[in-house]
């Protein structure tokens, strides 16, 4: 029975990705890896944007939050793997980005005074409003999210796999 449920959501995934699903997972591809060079800038810069307590454990979770969703996003958006994407998000994508927001919440290794150090004067001002406070909160509202997707994730799964199997019964 599962084998039937995955060939068949197999079958659904491979039936194509809306254009705009896959263009907006292609834009978050890139928007990520845009956001590594960022951070990468001002870590190699010495902007002052890092304080004194990121460390190995921050820099992973900072920077393997963005590789985890160049890799859920690529998959949908540059490899038109929805499927896959999917699985990978729902199974233990979102719990590791919920935990990478809650340890750099605790540790906060950041002053958000030199956040727009960096970027060219006429779009400083774009991100120069953001303060230590505003970030947290912004964190917290990660968090929240995470966890209200690490919880509906599964649950669907669950739903897709039900609906599913009465399909197959009534045939």
């Amino acid at each position: 029975m599962r084998k039937d449920w995955l060939s068949q959501a197999k079958a659904e995934a491979d039936k194509g990705i809306p254009p705009f699903d896959r263009a907006f997972s292609f834009f978050m591809f890139v928007i990520n890896i845009l956001i590594i060079i960022y951070f990468a800038n001002h870590q190699m810069q010495s902007t002052g944007f890092f304080t004194e307590s990121f460390g190995i454990m921050e820099m992973f979770f900072l920077y393997g939050y963005s590789v985890f969703w160049i890799i859920s996003a690529g998959l949908e958006g540059v490899f038109g793997q929805r499927l896959l994407s999917r699985m990978v998000d729902a199974f233990g994508g979102v719990i590791f980005g919920g935990i990478c927001i809650i340890w750099l919440l605790l540790v906060f290794p950041f002053d958000f005074t030199y956040f727009s150090v960096g970027l060219p004067d006429p779009i400083r001002f774009l991100l120069s409003w953001i303060s230590n406070d505003i970030a947290r909160l912004i964190m917290v509202l990660g968090i929240i999210l995470h966890i209200a997707a690490a919880i509906y994730g599964p649950i669907a799964y669950k739903f897709v796999d039900k609906a599913f199997f009465k399909c197959r019964k009534t045939k």
